[in-house]
Order: structure tokens, then sequence, then C-alpha cells
């Protein structure tokens, strides 16, 4: 290990987050911060760390791509049979986490899952570069494969018989909604006296509090 890592340290400065600018609404703070990600030298904004608990209780991340938000929650598309799928089915509560580093700043969601409809998953799904749809409907997701080879030739082959054809949204694919229950909104603040605000709801309404860096 290197000797030096614990000098590796940056000054956090470039934003606030006060009890005055901040929404009572959680899905439109997300919405201000995300279109704000949109527009800096982000990459891929929309990527989100996705937290879940295999029957162990041992808990698993991976990245995956957010795409759709609203009232009704944050929406992303995997195959169901992935590791991810399987636990999910086990326990549907989840972690999102949005880490917006060139903004020095993060977003934490906390709630459960359920699946989108066949319908909306159809639509995603065909609106997807034919590659992409070729690869799910090739790969599943999370099993063990003996070779790259192995890869190429399932989607070489998927490739001629779908020549000229729409390529099949795959029976186990399709989309998750996460509903929240909890938010947190973290921007870094000089000498790291960071701004920490969580939304925790009760009943219909949300309960918001200035948690300590």
């Amino acid at each position: 290990m290197k000797s030096d890592i614990f000098t590796l340290r940056n000054e956090y400065s470039k934003s606030t987050l006060s009890d005055f600018e901040l929404s009572k609404d959680p899905f439109i703070q997300f919405t201000t911060w995300f279109e704000e990600a949109l527009v800096s030298e982000q990459i891929e904004p929309n990527a989100m760390i996705v937290g879940t608990v295999d029957s162990h209780g041992q808990p698993t991340q991976r990245t995956v791509l957010l795409k759709g938000y609203g009232e009704e929650g944050f929406t992303f598309y995997t195959n169901y049979k992935s590791r991810k799928g399987i636990q999910l089915k086990g326990n549907p509560r989840v972690n999102l986490l949005f880490p917006w580093y060139h903004l020095q700043r993060q977003i934490i969601i906390s709630g459960t899952v359920s699946k989108v409809s066949r319908q909306n998953s159809e639509q995603y799904f065909h609106s997807r570069p034919r590659g992409s749809q070729l690869s799910a409907f090739v790969s599943n997701q999370s099993g063990e494969v003996s070779s790259r080879e192995e890869l190429e030739s399932r989607l070489q082959k998927a490739e001629e018989e779908l020549k000229n054809k729409e390529v099949p949204l795959p029976r186990d694919w399709g989309g998750y909604i996460v509903t929240p229950s909890s938010f947190e909104f973290w921007q870094g603040r000089e000498n790291r006296l960071h701004d920490r605000f969580f939304y925790e709801l009760e009943g219909s309404h949300w309960k918001i509090s200035r948690l300590a860096p």
C-alpha cells in the first residue's frame, strides 16, 4: 500500500446548501441538482450506484443508469435474473447513490422497488440502440460464461437470425421503479464542515433535518 495515500486531499468550496434555498419537496430539490449536473462537466450525471442485500445480509453495489424519475419514483432497467434482480426479489429494499464528484455533491435515496409494466419496458427497450438490444438479448446477465469469444459468438448468431427483424424484449428483462422513503443531499464545504440535509417520509409529509457532517 502506498504510504502517502493519507496526504491525498481536496478542499470543497464550489457551493453551499442552506436551509433557505432548500426545497421542502425532495423531488424538486433533486430536479434542481440534476439539471445543474446535466449542464456541468460531470460525466454521465444519470449514473447511480445501486445497493442491494443478498440472502446472507451481504450488501452489494453496482453502477446503473437512471432512465426516468418523477413523483412516482426513480426508474432503471436490468435483467431480472441478474444478481441484483435476484437480490431485489428476495429483499425489495434498495439504496441509490448519485456521486457527483465534479460538483462536490452526492444524493442518497433509500426506498423499495417494484417492477414497471411490461409495456413500459417494451417502450424503453426498443428506444435503445440496436446493439444494446442485441447484447441484452444474448446475455444471461451475471451468469458464468466460458470466454469473451462465447459472448461474441452469441451476438453474431443473434445478428444473423434477427437481420431485418425487430429484436424481441427478453422475457426476463425490464424496469424497476424505486419508491423513496428518504433522501439525503450532501454538499461538500471547506474544512469538511459539509452541508447535509435528510428528508424522511412521515405519513404523507417529508420531515427535513440538518445532519452533522
